[in-house]
């Protein structure tokens, strides 16, 4: 089981490799795991919004698990999946399942849609964390339609079960609030404020980009351990463009563009309703991409 003190560094959040007829891609994503698993990475996502989880079924979730389980071996590198939907029975009984097939934490994301009042969230949090695995709250007002209010987020966190946050709002005063007086950790998952945030006290991140310029994100990370946020943030600067243009349309639909580019995965197929990048944006991508130090084929 994934602890407190584990929950830092980099977590990469993997994407869901489809072949073109949208059945799962086990070959690809093989190929595409042990490249990552090159890198010094803290652990794997799975089923989170880079890994397209509202249009996978949990079928798949199990499989894609097992397969991970399978391409990791022996190396105790931790796993965590994304168990959180809009309806409280589901999400408890995706918690259960997780832990039978080898999760060692779950990520939970904020009830969807419904607009719950904090009582009913606060409730959804604690049904989940009382399941028995850990349970990282997942806060992204952006694709949920709700901010949770900070006090609110302190008493999630306060739970038992509940082992930190991953923090996608954007806000750097939310990670200074949370900073202050803080026993749980925070991950950062939004990409382009990665370095500011790890600067107010972020413990790492869960990151789509940390797909590629992986080994760039852990000595950012590392530097900013240390205390050298300066050099941290010139590591930074190189990124930002290719930030901008993985999130420039619907994550993870360029992140699976330059995969495929990179031979990582066959094709950059994704389920309907999400479609492939505008030809503009490869265009554009291409430009990025020259300027950049990682290889591309």
């Amino acid at each position: 089981m994934l602890n407190e003190q584990q929950l830092h560094g980099i977590y990469v959040p993997v994407i869901t490799p489809f072949s073109q007829d949208y059945e799962l891609d086990l070959i690809s994503y093989q190929r595409y795991v042990e490249n990552l698993l090159t890198h010094d990475i803290q652990g794997l996502v799975i089923n989170g919004t880079t890994g397209e989880a509202p249009t996978v079924t949990w079928d798949e979730v199990v499989r894609l698990t097992g397969e991970t389980r399978r391409i990791l071996g022996k190396r105790q590198l931790p796993l965590v999946i994304g168990t959180g939907t809009n309806d409280t029975v589901s999400s408890v009984k995706r918690t259960e399942q997780a832990a039978l097939i080898g999760a060692n934490a779950v990520l939970v994301v904020t009830p969807y849609y419904s607009r719950p009042s904090i009582e009913g969230i606060m409730e959804h949090f604690r049904q989940v964390s009382e399941v028995g695995i850990p349970v990282i709250l997942y806060e992204v007002p952006s694709r949920t339609g709700i901010r949770l209010p900070v006090d609110a987020i302190r008493r999630i966190m306060d739970l038992p079960g509940v082992i930190g946050m991953k923090d996608s709002t954007s806000s750097t005063e939310l990670m200074k609030e949370l900073s202050q007086n803080r026993t749980k950790p925070v991950l950062c998952g939004d990409d382009i404020h990665f370095q500011e945030m790890l600067y107010h006290g972020a413990s790492g991140g869960i990151l789509a980009s940390a797909n590629v310029n992986t080994e760039a994100y852990i000595r950012m990370y590392q530097l900013a351990a240390q205390g050298d946020y300066f050099r941290s943030e010139l590591e930074f600067e190189v990124l930002i463009p290719c930030i901008q243009k993985l999130f420039a349309e619907s994550n993870p639909a360029p992140l699976k563009w330059l995969l495929a580019k990179q031979g990582l995965i066959s094709n950059d197929t994704l389920r309907l309703p999400m479609a492939p990048i505008s030809e503009e944006l490869k265009l554009s991508f291409e430009k990025v991409l020259r300027n950049l130090f990682f290889h591309t084929r």
